[in-house]
């Protein structure tokens, strides 16, 4: 049975770009969204039973939550001021930012950065072209990986490895299925693992934490500290 789709146009959307039929958009089915609409803004909800798609140059923008039953993808931006949550993954060429949570049964990936209020919840990997930063706590069920900081005031845990171009800072402990490896610091108020994961038998490698410093109690995995000019080779 063919799924029924809900398709908004440049005639939908008002000056300032709000989707003009309603507030919010509840769907039995696909929302999509035409290609070089810019950031398509609603003032309440977005909803759909399937997924939520934002072609090239179209990102999205909701006054309160936007939920998914598959894939909610975009172009452009994800903006909610509530939760963002999908059934299968979040995909955004630019940021995804919610004032809530964001969660997703499978990845979450961002082209700049990914930023919650509380949590973000992954049941696979979360991946950032920037920033990954958290109000409340990380969890990936595969790995965490940023081009630049991965900061959360709870806790950071990865079913594999948590890497970052940057500064891992997290308010209470880190812990890896793999290898830790930030260019710059690792710091957790609490514990730190690496390599703990039971679905393998890690090598000495699966088990470094690797930066130019390390902030905490390292309970389990090897340090390595990098040198200066291993510090400065990653920063090009």
């Amino acid at each position: 049975m063919e799924v029924p789709s809900t398709r908004i146009t440049r005639a939908d959307l008002d000056a300032e770009n709000y989707y003009k039929p309603s507030a919010s958009l509840n769907v039995n089915g696909h929302i999509q969204m035409d290609a070089g609409l810019g950031t398509v803004r609603f003032r309440g909800d977005v909803k759909a039973t399937h997924s939520i798609l934002a072609a090239s140059g179209s990102g999205i923008r909701a006054g309160s939550g936007i939920t998914a039953g598959w894939v909610i993808r975009a172009g452009g931006d994800i903006t909610a001021g509530g939760d963002i949550t999908a059934g299968w993954v979040i995909r955004a060429a630019g940021d995804i930012t919610a004032g809530r949570d964001i969660r997703a049964a499978g990845d979450i990936t961002a082209g700049r950065d990914i930023r919650a209020g509380l949590g973000i919840d992954a049941g696979g990997d979360i991946e950032a072209g920037g920033d990954i930063t958290a109000g409340w706590g990380i969890t990936a069920g595969d790995g965490i990986t940023a081009g630049g900081d991965i900061t959360a005031a709870w806790h950071i845990r990865a079913g594999s490895g948590i890497e970052a171009g940057a500064a891992i800072d997290a308010g209470w402990g880190i812990r890896a299925g793999l290898k830790i490896y930030a260019q710059k610091t690792i710091s957790a108020k609490m514990r730190i693992f690496a390599g703990g994961c039971t679905w393998k038998i890690p090598s000495p490698e699966e088990m470094t934490i690797t930066a130019s410093r390390i902030d905490g109690v390292v309970a389990y995995g090897t340090v390595k500290l990098l040198a200066a000019a291993d510090e400065e080779e990653g920063r090009r």
